[in-house]
């Protein structure tokens, strides 16, 4: 399933973020609050257990998530949904997927990984702000499916249909949500419109 991301909010802050002009505080702020807006809805069916609690005036029933959390950035860009995700989820775990691109196949190469030992069992939110080719996303869903989890899901703020088409073909039980789906490729693997590259705006790294 592919889920894009339709609100003025999030089309407002992902403006801002495209403009070449913005600051890096300015686009970290509003990669940050995009999460946030995008996790609302991506969490909709998690599973909730029913809990009894007491409030100042009574016995009540309420509700608390059933199953443990993950949240997997794909080094070094990933780490900046993080933040805002975490901030719904605050009892959500953090792994670590670095990865480069291997200069002579040009394929993605892990680098250094960092599991919690509940991933076989959580609900894992992999996440980068660029779908592009597809390569470093379906690595890191190769990854973590290696380490055990069967529920994940994909979190991206911009994606191409040639990353969204590799993604698919690769990972059909894999949903992926966007905040846009650009409209293509150029030659050198950007996505266009898109925003640049989403680690040096995040980390003021160019």
């Amino acid at each position: 399933m592919l889920k894009v991301f339709d609100h003025p909010l999030i089309r407002h802050k992902l403006t801002i973020m495209r403009d070449k002009n913005t600051s890096s505080k300015d686009f970290r702020q509003n990669l940050n609050e995009i999460a946030s807006l995008m996790v609302f809805e991506i969490t909709r069916d998690f599973p909730v257990t029913i809990k009894q609690v007491d409030t100042p005036l009574c016995s009540c029933k309420g509700y608390e998530l059933s199953r443990d959390i993950v949240i997997a950035p794909i080094l070094r860009a990933g780490l900046g949904l993080v933040q805002g995700i975490q901030d719904l989820i605050p009892t959500a775990k953090i792994a670590h997927i670095g990865m480069y691109r291997d200069e002579k196949t040009l394929l993605p190469k892990p680098y250094f990984e960092k599991y919690p030992s509940n991933i076989n069992d959580a609900l894992v939110l992999i996440v980068d702000p660029m779908l592009a080719t597809g390569g470093s996303s379906i690595a890191a869903i190769d990854r973590v499916k290696m380490q055990g989890a069967k529920d994940i899901r994909l979190v991206c703020l911009v994606g191409s249909p040639e990353g969204v088409e590799a993604v698919t073909r690769a990972h059909p039980d894999v949903d992926i949500y966007l905040a846009a789906l650009d409209d293509h490729l150029n030659e050198h693997g950007y996505i266009v419109p898109g925003l640049g590259d989403a680690g040096d705006r995040i980390f003021g790294t160019k």
